[in-house]
């Protein structure tokens, strides 16, 4: 992709929702949703199914209506104005182009609706098909594309108009892994390029960390966390983010002063530690150390290679099971049905296991 041609956002346009509500009968979508999107910036709504990820952007875009709650595009409620002129660009997953048009024609659509001449449209829909990297597909139909040249169609079609805020659901989904990866940087390149304000759902946390600059996760409507894609990985702010964002292993710890005890070794931790109740500690992977014991603790009961790294599966006496990532040249000294000795990192992050 190249935009030497497109010109740059002055200012990306800042997204506010507030105390945002939709039900649909029984089923609550968004359940008070509060979350700013800052200007120029790429975030990324993460989260499982039905969390209401999808349901908040078809809100913003004008697909949808809420029940309550207020969507404002730089201090402006917009929730009253129709879709076509909300000033945002969206694109879906199942591309939804125009089958009878051509390429070109599919990016102009916008533009001819406006009532732009049509010289201006065909330079218009050119320029975007160069940006995109598709200059001479600008004849063929959507069936005469592959999926991911679809998919750039569609991008292109979305910023015809210049769009103060690009929306895009799940886009690269229905992609194959190696189109959905070059995409995938394509998409982030241009973003920074054209200072956009963008939001991306997905529910691919892998897409989430390396695509946006801050990541929104949702469950069941509400946010849990909107953070870095570095301080959510690194300091999750609930057990759901923990586990939904990365690999987590969970386990059984007892209080012992201002810290916990873990397999025998005292821990400090971060925040307060609850005065009752069973807890537990969350470790990631690549945190935990494993070398091998004729009498370790840690029971060797499944191997993963990853490449550069071996996923390691240990059981402890309790049956609890943590994963550990280790160098595949060493993991080779823990075959299945070894013992090793198991270390955590200084400070694990602790749940209540009440209401992790």
């Amino acid at each position: 992709m190249s935009t030497a041609t497109l010109e740059k956002t002055a200012v990306g346009a800042t997204v506010e929702f507030r105390s945002l509500r939709r039900s649909f009968g029984a089923t609550t979508a968004l359940d008070g949703l509060d979350l700013t999107v800052r200007p120029g910036e790429l975030l990324a709504l993460l989260g499982p199914s039905g969390c209401g990820k999808t349901t908040a952007l078809r809100i913003l875009a004008g697909f949808e209506t809420h029940d309550s709650g207020q969507v404002l595009v730089d201090g402006e409620d917009i929730t009253r104005i129709p879709a076509h002129r909300r000033d945002a660009g969206m694109v879906f997953q199942s591309y939804s182009l125009f089958p009878h048009l051509t390429a070109a024609d599919n990016v102009a659509f916008g533009l001819r609706m406006r009532g732009t001449g049509k010289a201006e449209r065909r330079r218009r829909a050119q320029e975007l098909l160069e940006l995109v990297g598709l200059p001479q597909h600008a004849d063929r139909y959507p069936h005469q594309l592959s999926g991911g040249q679809q998919q750039r169609i569609a991008l292109a079609r979305a910023l015809a108009l210049q769009p103060r805020v690009l929306l895009l659901d799940e886009p690269l989904s229905a992609l194959d892994a190696k189109v959905r990866l070059t995409l995938r940087e394509e998409i982030r390149r241009l973003q920074q390029e054209l200072g956009i304000t963008t939001l991306f759902v997905t529910h691919d946390q892998e897409e989430a960390l390396s695509m946006a600059d801050r990541v929104a996760v949702l469950r069941a409507g509400t946010l849990e966390q909107c953070a870095t894609p570095s301080e959510l990985y690194a300091r999750p702010a609930t057990a759901f983010v923990a586990e939904f964002v990365g690999t987590m292993s969970r386990i059984p710890c007892v209080r012992s002063g201002e810290g916990v005890e873990v397999l025998g070794r005292r821990h400090p931790v971060d925040g307060a530690i609850p005065a009752e109740g069973e807890l537990q500690v969350l470790v990631r992977p690549e945190n935990v150390g494993l070398t091998p014991a004729e009498h370790g603790p840690a029971l060797v009961v499944a191997a993963s290679f990853l490449g550069s790294v071996t996923r390691l599966t240990v059981r402890l006496a309790d049956g609890t099971e943590v994963k550990a990532d280790l160098p595949t040249e060493a993991a080779a000294a823990l075959p299945l049905g070894s013992s090793a000795e198991l270390t955590l990192p200084d400070r694990p992050v602790l749940v209540d296991r009440r209401t992790a």
